[in-house]
């Protein structure tokens, strides 16, 4: 008698793909359900798999929550000037919001096993357990539990006919949704091997960019983007033709080695073209509106902010609160963003905000507004400690 249903987080890609035979052969299931997500992979990925998931498994289901990914997940991020070890993160944003949704069919297949393609050695894994497990489900990940290699998983989907659009030769791993887009794996594990172009989908290299600098405005609305050269356009939209713009011009690409939650270091390469103008131009808005101490301490928040969401703690109670005090900083943060797309390289240009503690004319060397005898009682006790130890330094 074999063991009923389980549902299985579905890409397409190598991993879920082999993962439906594998549930069945080895783990004696009667029924596969896969389930695919959408938070912004191309069209073609999402058809793809939910053909795939229609003739390899037992039933499929297909669910679009881009929307929701922008508003619950990205929105916050920009708020939280969201990055990890210096790029902006995607992929650890997207996963619980999928094991979400999940639990969600789980629930109304009446099932109570969950299954995952993530392997042993990723990040994945962590996120992806950690709400499954929050919801009282049993896990099964075939790759981590068998131990299986890129190319096993390879033969044994040539085996039984599975397609899986991945060739020894560039067995790499890609993960996409509207935000980010990481490529891993194969000759790239290797953080000494210098990256073909075509490894890249959204951006040309900053040698094939325009010669013509493009420049852009930027509108924020209490933290939030609202409009590109002053259209208004709601997010997925407006994250969509940034993604077009700054990746025709070569902006966002990101190659480092990353130290992943369980401590190894990996070579990571991403592409986040609109990600990286956003959350500049908010950091630089940021500037022009909060207070030295606002700034100051919102740097340590949004630090642990960016920290939790890479594990994927979004359900880790510190998590609610630091969002909170980010949430309460973002209300004056509106205006306007001017920038300059060049070659790889994004600067902004100009800013703008009704609620700018910047005031031109309290700056200015030829305003009077401020007498500056003023500062002479203030200068004259500036650095008084320091002084002191130097004169009974002296004294000795």
């Amino acid at each position: 008698m074999g063991k009923g249903k389980v549902v299985l987080a579905f890409s397409g890609g190598l991993d879920t793909s082999v993962c439906v035979p594998l549930l069945k052969e080895h783990y004696g299931f009667d029924e596969v359900i896969t389930v695919a997500v959408d938070v912004g992979q191309p069209k073609e990925d999402i058809d793809k798999a939910t053909e795939k998931g229609k003739k390899i498994a037992d039933k499929h289901y297909t669910i679009d929550i881009k929307d929701r990914f922008v508003e619950e997940q990205l929105f916050p991020s920009i708020k939280a000037n969201g990055s990890y070890e210096g790029y902006p993160m995607g992929t650890a944003l997207a996963r619980p919001l999928i094991a979400e949704e999940i639990v969600k069919i789980t629930k109304k297949e009446g099932a109570k096993t969950v299954a995952h393609g993530c392997t042993g050695k990723g990040n994945d894994q962590l996120r992806f357990d950690f709400v499954f497990r929050k919801a009282g489900l049993e896990i099964i990940a075939p790759m981590r539990e068998m131990n299986l290699t890129r190319e096993w998983e390879m033969d044994y989907a040539e085996k039984h006919g599975v397609a899986v659009g991945v060739a020894k030769e560039k067995p790499y791993s890609v993960d996409e949704n509207c935000w980010s887009r990481s490529i891993e794996g194969g000759v790239l594990e290797d953080p000494s091997v210098h990256p073909s172009n075509d490894i890249y989908g959204w951006t040309v290299s900053a040698k094939e960019a325009p010669d013509t600098p493009e420049e852009i405005q930027i509108g924020f609305e209490k933290g939030v983007p609202v409009s590109i050269n002053g259209k208004t356009m709601k997010g997925l939209d407006l994250i969509v033709l940034l993604n077009q713009i700054a990746g025709r011009n070569g902006v966002g690409r990101n190659d480092m080695i990353e130290d992943r939650i369980l401590g190894l270091k990996a070579r990571e390469i991403y592409e986040h073209p609109a990600a990286t103008v956003l959350l500049k131009a908010h950091a630089d808005l940021e500037r022009l509106i909060l207070s030295r101490q606002e700034l100051g301490f919102k740097a340590i928040v949004d630090d642990k902010w960016s920290e939790l969401g890479y594990m994927g703690l979004i359900d880790e109670p510190l998590f609610a609160a630091v969002t909170a005090f980010i949430n309460k900083t973002q209300e004056r943060v509106t205006g306007t963003v001017d920038l300059v797309l060049y070659k790889g390289c994004v600067t902004v240009a100009g800013r703008s905000s009704p609620n700018a503690l910047y005031s031109d004319d309290l700056v200015s060397f030829e305003s009077k507004t401020i007498d500056q005898n003023d500062a002479v009682g203030f200068s004259a006790y500036y650095g008084f400690q320091a002084r002191m130890k130097e004169l009974i330094a002296n004294k000795k």
